[in-house]
Protein backbone atom coordinates (compact mmCIF):
# COMPACT_ATOMS: atom_id res chain seq x y z
CA UNK A 1 0.00 0.00 0.00
CA UNK A 2 2.82 2.42 0.82
CA UNK A 3 4.36 1.72 -2.57
CA UNK A 4 1.10 2.68 -4.34
CA UNK A 5 0.89 5.91 -2.32
CA UNK A 6 4.51 6.77 -3.15
CA UNK A 7 3.83 6.00 -6.82
CA UNK A 8 0.88 8.39 -7.06
CA UNK A 9 2.85 11.13 -5.26
CA UNK A 10 5.68 10.71 -7.76
CA UNK A 11 3.28 10.68 -10.72
CA UNK A 12 1.56 13.85 -9.47
CA UNK A 13 4.93 15.57 -8.99
CA UNK A 14 5.95 14.70 -12.57
CA UNK A 15 2.57 15.87 -13.92
CA UNK A 16 2.92 19.15 -11.99
CA UNK A 17 6.40 19.79 -13.36
CA UNK A 18 5.24 19.33 -16.96
CA UNK A 19 2.08 21.37 -16.37
CA UNK A 20 3.96 24.28 -14.78
CA UNK A 21 6.09 24.54 -17.92
CA UNK A 22 3.02 24.50 -20.20
CA UNK A 23 1.26 27.08 -18.03
CA UNK A 24 4.29 29.40 -18.00
CA UNK A 25 4.53 29.23 -21.80
CA UNK A 26 0.80 30.02 -22.19
CA UNK A 27 1.01 32.82 -19.62
CA UNK A 28 3.86 34.45 -21.54
CA UNK A 29 1.57 34.70 -24.59
CA UNK A 30 -0.96 36.75 -22.56
CA UNK A 31 -3.97 34.63 -23.50
CA UNK A 32 -6.00 35.47 -20.39
CA UNK A 33 -8.28 38.12 -21.92
CA UNK A 34 -10.14 35.60 -24.09
CA UNK A 35 -10.52 33.33 -21.05
CA UNK A 36 -12.00 36.19 -19.04
CA UNK A 37 -14.64 36.82 -21.71
CA UNK A 38 -15.64 33.13 -21.64
CA UNK A 39 -15.68 33.14 -17.83
CA UNK A 40 -17.95 36.20 -17.66
CA UNK A 41 -20.36 34.67 -20.16
CA UNK A 42 -20.45 31.39 -18.22
CA UNK A 43 -21.11 33.22 -14.93
CA UNK A 44 -24.13 35.23 -16.20
CA UNK A 45 -26.75 32.71 -15.01
CA UNK A 46 -25.07 32.61 -11.60
CA UNK A 47 -25.19 36.33 -10.86
CA UNK A 48 -26.28 36.99 -7.30
CA UNK A 49 -25.08 33.63 -5.98
CA UNK A 50 -22.20 33.82 -3.48
CA UNK A 51 -19.01 33.27 -5.47
CA UNK A 52 -15.34 32.77 -4.73
CA UNK A 53 -12.48 33.49 -7.07
CA UNK A 54 -8.79 33.66 -6.22
CA UNK A 55 -5.92 36.09 -6.11
CA UNK A 56 -3.59 34.92 -8.91
CA UNK A 57 -0.03 33.98 -8.09
CA UNK A 58 2.89 32.97 -10.28
CA UNK A 59 1.62 32.24 -13.80
CA UNK A 60 -2.04 31.53 -12.92
CA UNK A 61 -4.62 32.93 -15.31
CA UNK A 62 -6.10 36.08 -13.78
CA UNK A 63 -9.81 36.02 -12.79
CA UNK A 64 -9.88 39.48 -11.16
CA UNK A 65 -11.81 41.26 -13.93
CA UNK A 66 -14.57 38.63 -13.78
CA UNK A 67 -14.60 38.75 -9.98
CA UNK A 68 -14.89 42.55 -9.99
CA UNK A 69 -17.84 42.32 -12.39
CA UNK A 70 -19.55 39.74 -10.18
CA UNK A 71 -19.33 42.03 -7.11
CA UNK A 72 -22.01 44.12 -8.85
CA UNK A 73 -24.48 41.26 -8.31
CA UNK A 74 -23.52 39.64 -5.00
CA UNK A 75 -20.86 38.57 -2.56
CA UNK A 76 -17.45 37.54 -3.87
CA UNK A 77 -14.84 35.92 -1.68
CA UNK A 78 -11.26 34.75 -1.97
CA UNK A 79 -9.75 31.64 -0.34
CA UNK A 80 -7.78 31.91 2.87
CA UNK A 81 -5.65 28.99 4.05
CA UNK A 82 -6.38 28.15 7.69
CA UNK A 83 -3.62 25.57 8.15
CA UNK A 84 -2.29 22.25 6.89
CA UNK A 85 -5.01 19.64 6.51
CA UNK A 86 -7.77 22.24 6.94
CA UNK A 87 -10.44 23.31 4.45
CA UNK A 88 -10.24 26.82 3.05
CA UNK A 89 -12.19 29.73 4.44
CA UNK A 90 -13.48 32.40 2.06
CA UNK A 91 -13.30 36.09 2.94
CA UNK A 92 -15.31 38.80 1.20
CA UNK A 93 -13.38 40.62 -1.50
CA UNK A 94 -13.95 43.86 -3.40
CA UNK A 95 -11.57 45.44 -5.88
CA UNK A 96 -9.42 48.06 -4.20
CA UNK A 97 -9.97 46.92 -0.63
CA UNK A 98 -6.98 46.61 1.76
CA UNK A 99 -5.17 43.28 1.34
CA UNK A 100 -2.24 41.58 3.06
CA UNK A 101 0.01 38.70 2.05
CA UNK A 102 -1.40 35.35 3.08
CA UNK A 103 0.10 31.86 3.03
CA UNK A 104 1.81 30.87 -0.24
CA UNK A 105 2.01 34.49 -1.38
CA UNK A 106 -1.65 35.01 -2.28
CA UNK A 107 -3.17 38.27 -1.07
CA UNK A 108 -6.08 38.05 1.37
CA UNK A 109 -8.48 40.74 2.65
CA UNK A 110 -7.45 42.55 5.83
CA UNK A 111 -11.02 42.21 7.12
CA UNK A 112 -12.20 38.63 7.58
CA UNK A 113 -15.88 38.72 6.59
CA UNK A 114 -16.74 35.10 5.75
CA UNK A 115 -18.51 34.19 2.49
CA UNK A 116 -19.90 30.68 1.89
CA UNK A 117 -19.65 30.28 -1.89
CA UNK A 118 -22.06 28.38 -4.11
CA UNK A 119 -19.86 29.03 -7.15
CA UNK A 120 -16.08 28.62 -6.91
CA UNK A 121 -13.55 29.64 -9.55
CA UNK A 122 -10.47 27.53 -8.88
CA UNK A 123 -6.89 27.95 -9.99
CA UNK A 124 -5.13 24.82 -11.14
CA UNK A 125 -1.87 23.44 -12.42
CA UNK A 126 -3.44 20.94 -14.84
CA UNK A 127 -6.82 19.46 -15.75
CA UNK A 128 -8.02 16.51 -17.78
CA UNK A 129 -10.93 15.72 -20.10
CA UNK A 130 -12.84 14.04 -17.25
CA UNK A 131 -12.94 17.22 -15.16
CA UNK A 132 -10.23 16.44 -12.62
CA UNK A 133 -7.67 19.04 -11.63
CA UNK A 134 -4.16 18.91 -10.35
CA UNK A 135 -3.40 21.61 -7.82
CA UNK A 136 -0.29 22.46 -5.86
CA UNK A 137 -0.54 19.35 -3.68
CA UNK A 138 -1.96 20.64 -0.40
CA UNK A 139 -5.47 19.23 -0.97
CA UNK A 140 -7.09 22.47 0.20
CA UNK A 141 -9.69 22.71 -2.59
CA UNK A 142 -10.48 18.98 -2.49
CA UNK A 143 -11.20 19.13 1.26
CA UNK A 144 -13.17 22.35 0.86
CA UNK A 145 -15.29 21.13 -2.06
CA UNK A 146 -16.06 17.85 -0.26
CA UNK A 147 -17.19 19.77 2.84
CA UNK A 148 -19.28 22.33 0.91
CA UNK A 149 -20.89 19.64 -1.25
CA UNK A 150 -22.12 17.87 1.90
CA UNK A 151 -24.44 20.80 2.56
CA UNK A 152 -25.65 21.58 -0.96
CA UNK A 153 -24.69 22.00 -4.58
CA UNK A 154 -21.49 23.90 -5.34
CA UNK A 155 -20.44 24.75 -8.88
CA UNK A 156 -16.66 24.23 -9.21
CA UNK A 157 -15.15 26.04 -12.22
CA UNK A 158 -11.51 25.54 -13.13
CA UNK A 159 -10.00 28.60 -14.81
CA UNK A 160 -6.90 27.85 -16.87
CA UNK A 161 -5.04 28.14 -20.12
CA UNK A 162 -5.94 25.45 -22.67
CA UNK A 163 -2.28 24.34 -22.63
CA UNK A 164 -2.80 23.14 -19.06
CA UNK A 165 -4.95 20.23 -20.22
CA UNK A 166 -3.22 16.89 -19.68
CA UNK A 167 -4.17 13.62 -21.34
CA UNK A 168 -4.00 11.61 -18.13
CA UNK A 169 -3.79 12.82 -14.54
CA UNK A 170 -3.15 10.58 -11.55
CA UNK A 171 -6.38 10.60 -9.53
CA UNK A 172 -6.99 9.68 -5.89
CA UNK A 173 -10.35 8.92 -4.24
CA UNK A 174 -10.24 12.25 -2.40
CA UNK A 175 -9.84 14.29 -5.62
CA UNK A 176 -12.95 16.36 -6.37
CA UNK A 177 -14.22 16.66 -9.94
CA UNK A 178 -14.81 20.08 -11.46
CA UNK A 179 -18.14 20.97 -13.06
CA UNK A 180 -16.49 23.03 -15.79
CA UNK A 181 -13.14 24.29 -17.03
CA UNK A 182 -12.92 27.62 -18.81
CA UNK A 183 -9.95 28.50 -21.00
CA UNK A 184 -9.16 31.04 -23.68
CA UNK A 185 -10.55 28.48 -26.18
CA UNK A 186 -13.93 28.09 -24.51
CA UNK A 187 -15.84 26.05 -21.95
CA UNK A 188 -15.70 22.36 -21.12
CA UNK A 189 -18.48 21.00 -18.87
CA UNK A 190 -18.50 17.69 -17.03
Amino acid sequence: MQSAAKDIVARKAAARKAAFARRAAAHSKDLGHAGTISLLEFLKPHRGRPLSGYMPIRTEIDPLAAMAEMTRYGSVGVPVVQGDGQPLEFHRWDAGQPMIAGPFGAMVPVDAEIVIPEVIILPLVAFDAAGFRLGYGGGFYDRTLALLRETGPVLAIGFAYAAQQAPDLPIEPTDQRLDAVITELGVMTF
